[in-house]
């Protein structure tokens, strides 16, 4: 396709969106003249999903739940007034609570932290750090953030303590936010430990410093009512992890960064406002679905590559990462049938991605199509047009929109498939409205495959193995005595003869941990006893 025929399909194919500051571009994707008639029944059946689902549907038929986390950006929505007002008591609460953390009227205890809470610990896993983080970083300022921002989003002990002595001795100010809807997740649970360990050797009581986003009666609830934390705020079961970040998981730690969660939620809902509407070349969020159902034949064959051209915008696609393939990497779909489903994600930023990987997405496997972000406005303090000038009427941020410009032609002119969203600026509405985007995409496209987008079997088997494991590891604990044995030897001995290997990995971590004593240089032929 020449020059004057690719700006002739951008201008036929492009989705304008004024009221939400976005721009869709599909010119690039190689779908066909008829691609949108033949999809136009389907389509239909996912705008009719789409609506029972907002209306209060049960859309999550596993767990026999209903898929609420539009209601969160318009409680007005909710199916019956009891959510409604649940919605707008948390949303009014979480905001006042943030307010009285800010002004001083919800202090530490300890005279030693200058009577404000100043930093904010967030533990938390999967969607209840990753969204956190991904807005956190997005729109945070260090000169400007009323709480700097601290996470536990993992069980690893060394990262918890890097964590710690960053905080150092500011932990006498610093509010800790436990994030888990059961209240049992492992990795959340570990950190809620080691932080009460590290609040009690500084010589602090936790609860005067905590807060649990939660469900109601879990074990994280039962725990922070017990203890006297200053505050619980709800999980729902009508939102998931990965669709909670405008909920209070999202919220209440941007809220206390001090970020304007109330231009977030009307980013979010102006944006559903949009991709609500029976009007596919209009519908972005349709769109979004289509291109995907196109460039992967509906089967996943390529993966997702997410390229912002924004600093702010660099954890965008980790935070994709578990909207998209939590939702859709499923092995059987509604009506039973294994499908193996799912779209892979990855991603960096433009334009250091071009020193990266764009070399193979340009003359490698042709498996994947990308998905660039290009923010129009540059940013930074002053006027770009001024202090960011590189060169004569050149700044460094036209050189980003060129290697944005430049990155998609290499790509398209090498047969590379890419979609192009545009933004005017990053600001809190725009990141209301691209979680928004693609939270409603994803539900399209579930539909269109047939697959159940809002559970996770296969993250609770991962939890089940594991504890599993942890299992066999106090049995192994058991087995260790002074006189050194092999890990099959060891297996057989606690009646698992069937997880020699398991044995084995689990003697070489106590071993490196002085857990236990291994003998031998080959950890093939290594024996193992008693610390």
């Amino acid at each position: 396709m020449n020059a004057p025929q690719l700006y002739q399909r951008y201008r036929d194919h492009l989705c304008v969106c004024p009221s939400i500051g976005l721009r869709l571009d599909i010119s690039r994707m190689t779908f066909a003249d008829d691609f949108f008639s033949q999809m136009a029944e389907p389509m239909a059946k996912a705008y009719e999903a789409m609506d029972q689902l907002e209306a209060g549907a049960i859309a999550n038929p596993d767990e026999q739940r209903m898929v609420g986390h539009y209601w969160l950006r318009d409680a007005d929505r909710a199916p019956s007034p009891e959510i409604t007002q649940q919605i707008k008591d948390t949303l009014n609460r979480l905001t006042q609570f943030a307010h009285d953390v800010h002004e001083g009227r919800i202090k530490p205890p300890s005279s030693s932290a200058g009577g404000r809470f100043t930093e904010l610990l967030v533990i938390g896993i999967g969607g209840s750090a990753l969204g956190p983080q991904f807005v956190a970083d997005a729109l945070g300022d260090p000169a400007s953030d009323r709480m700097r921002v601290h996470f536990f989003d993992n069980t690893d002990p060394d990262g918890i303590d890097r964590t710690l002595r960053v905080i150092g001795n500011r932990l006498p100010a610093t509010l800790a936010v436990v994030i888990s809807k059961s209240g049992g997740t492992p990795e959340t649970r570990n950190g809620m430990l080691l932080a009460q360990a590290a609040y009690k050797a500084a010589g602090l009581d936790f609860a005067p410093h905590a807060v649990a986003v939660t469900g109601d009666g879990s074990k994280l609830d039962q725990v922070a009512a017990s203890e006297g934390w200053l505050a619980r705020f709800p999980m729902w079961d009508f939102v998931g992890g990965r669709t909670s970040e405008t909920g209070p998981v999202g919220l209440i730690p941007a809220a206390l960064q001090g970020l304007d969660v109330d231009a977030i939620l009307a980013g979010a809902a102006a944006c559903d406002q949009v991709t609500r509407q029976h009007d596919t070349p209009n519908n972005p969020a349709a769109l979004l679905a289509l291109m995907w159902y196109h460039a992967t034949n509906a089967r996943g064959e390529k993966d997702m590559v997410v390229l912002p051209y924004k600093d702010r915008l660099l954890l965008f696609s980790r935070y994709l990462q578990q909207l998209v393939m939590e939702s859709l990497g499923k092995e059987n779909d509604l009506d039973g049938n294994r499908v193996e489903q799912g779209i892979a994600v990855y991603g960096n930023k433009g334009s250091t991605d071009q020193h990266a990987y764009v070399q193979q997405l340009r003359e490698g496997v042709n498996n994947f199509f990308a998905t660039f972000i290009r923010v129009l406005s540059d940013g930074g303090s002053g006027s770009a047009a001024v202090t960011n000038q590189v060169e004569p009427n050149v700044t460094s941020g036209d050189y980003l929109d060129g290697f944005f410009q430049g990155s998609r032609s290499a790509l398209y002119d090498n047969g590379r498939q890419s979609i192009t969203i545009t933004v005017d600026r990053v600001d809190a509405r725009t990141i209301g409205v691209l979680i928004a985007l693609f939270e409603r995409a994803v539900g399209f496209y579930a539909t269109l495959i047939n697959i159940n987008a809002y559970h996770q079997p296969g993250v609770e088997a991962g939890k089940k193995a594991a504890a599993a494991v942890l299992e066999i590891q106090q049995q192994t604990l058991g087995a260790l005595s002074p006189n050194a044995a092999s890990a099959e030897d060891i297996a057989n001995s606690i009646g698992r003869p069937d997880d020699a290997e398991a044995v084995h990995h689990i003697l070489e971590h106590l071993a490196a941990n002085g857990r236990a004593v291994a003998h031998g240089p080959d950890p093939r032929q290594r024996t193992y006893a008693q610390a």
